[in-house]
C-alpha cells in the first residue's frame, strides 16, 4: 500500500486536534514504538481522556495542550486505558484523581507490565548485543524511571456506559486481541470512535495475545458504527477505511501462517517467509515475527505465555534486514 490510510482532514502532526464539538485527538507521530495517540472529550464542562502516554513528560506535555485548549480538561474527571501496554497508561498517575476505567482483563494485565523493568532493560542494553541495539532505537528516547504505577479504579467486562455532560460515551470490551483487554471508547453523538491498539493506521499491528479472529472481528465491528471519523492508537486519524485495511492485514497474515504451519515451517522462517509487498510503506515490518508466533501458539493450542524477550531478538535479527523495519535513531 503506497499511500497513507489518514482521512487527510486532520493532519498527521505533534499534539492537540480537534475534531469537532469539543472532542480532540492527540497525536504522536511517526506512530511507531511507544508513540501513541490520546483523545479527549469534553461537555458540558466535564472532560473524559481516553489514554495516557509512555511516560511523565509526554503525558504533562499533553495535559498541559489539552487543557489550554478546554478549561473542563483542568478537572478531568474520568480517564479510560484503552489496554495495558505503558505508552497508553504509565502517565495515569497525573490524573490520579479521575476515576481510571480500564477492562478487568486489561487491569490484570497492566500488573505484569512495569516501568521499572523497562528502565532496566534500558541500562542493560549495551550489553545485549544486537538486541540491545534494537530495544534503543524502540525505546530510547522515552523516560521509564519515576514513574508511580497507578491502576485503574474501576474495571468492566463487557460494556459499560459514561457520561460527559450530555454526551454518551460507550466502552465496549473486545479483547483479547491486541492484548488481553482491549477497548473500544465510542461516542455516538460524534460519530467518533477512539480505538486504541485494535487500529495500527500505516504501521503494522502487533498481535501479543490474540486469537486473530476476535481482533478481526473487532475490526469489523468499527466499520459497522455509524462513525466518520476513527482515532488509531498509532498513526494518523483514520476513517472506516483504516479498520478494513487492519481486517484485512490482520485475514492475510493469519491465512499465510496457516499455510507456512501446515506445511511444517517454523514460525520464524514463515515470518521471513511471508511477503509483505503489499504493505511495504507500512513501518514496523519487523512485528510479523510477533504476530506468526503468536498465530503459530494459536494454531497448536499452545497457551504458555510468550517468551517476550525471545521475540524481541527474533524482531531485532529481521529489522536489519527487512525494508519498513523500526529505523529510529537511538
Amino acid at each position: 500500500m503506497s499511500t497513507s490510510l489518514g482521512s487527510g482532514r486532520v493532519p498527521f502532526t505533534k499534539g492537540l486536534h480537534d475534531l469537532g464539538n469539543s472532542c480532540y485527538a492527540y497525536l504522536q507521530p511517526d506512530g511507531s514504538w511507544g508513540y501513541s495517540n490520546a483523545g479527549l472529550v469534553v461537555d458540558g464542562g466535564e472532560a473524559l481522556l481516553v489514554d495516557t502516554l509512555f511516560d511523565l513528560p509526554l503525558t504533562r506535555e499533553m495535559l498541559a495542550a489539552m487543557r489550554a485548549a478546554e478549561p473542563a480538561a483542568s478537572h478531568i474527571g474520568t480517564v479510560v486505558n484503552t489496554h495495558s501496554n505503558g505508552d497508553h497508561c504509565n502517565g495515569n498517575e497525573l490524573v490520579a484523581d479521575a476515576e481510571i476505567i480500564a477492562s478487568k482483563a486489561a487491569a490484570e494485565e497492566m500488573a505484569e507490565e512495569t516501568p521499572e523493568s523497562m528502565a532496566q532493560y534500558k541500562k542493560a542494553a549495551a550489553n545485549l548485543g544486537e538486541l540491545g541495539e534494537f530495544f534503543l532505537r524502540c525505546f530510547e528516547p522515552f523516560e521509564f524511571e519515576g514513574i508511580t504505577k497507578t491502576p485503574p479504579t474501576t474495571t468492566f467486562e463487557d460494556e459499560l456506559t459514561r457520561q460527559v455532560g450530555d454526551k454518551r460515551v460507550e466502552l465496549i470490551g473486545v479483547g483479547p486481541a491486541h492484548t488481553r483487554g482491549d477497548v473500544l471508547v465510542y461516542v455516538p453523538g460524534d460519530r467518533t470512535v477512539f480505538t486504541g491498539d485494535i487500529l495500527f493506521i500505516d504501521g503494522h499491528p502487533i498481535l501479543w495475545a490474540g486469537p486473530v479472529q476476535n481482533w478481526i472481528d473487532a475490526c469489523a465491528r468499527i466499520e459497522a458504527m455509524d462513525v466518520e471519523t476513527v482515532v488509531p492508537g498509532h498513526g494518523p486519524v483514520t476513517d472506516k477505511r483504516g479498520a478494513a485495511a487492519v481486517r484485512e492485514y490482520l485475514e492475510y497474515v493469519a491465512a499465510e501462517a496457516r499455510a507456512r504451519y501446515d506445511a511444517g515451517m517454523d514460525a520464524v522462517e514463515a515470518a521471513r517467509d511471508i511477503a509483505l509487498s503489499d504493505y511495504d510503506s507500512w513501518i514496523d515490518a519487523e512485528r510479523i515475527v510477533v504476530n506468526v508466533t503468536t498465530l503459530y501458539r494459536e494454531f497448536s493450542g499452545d497457551t504458555t505465555p510468550p517468551q517476550i524477550a525471545q521475540l524481541f531478538a527474533q524482531m531485532a535479527a529481521l529489522s536489519k534486514d527487512r525494508p519498513g523495519s523500526s529505523t529510529r535513531g537511538a
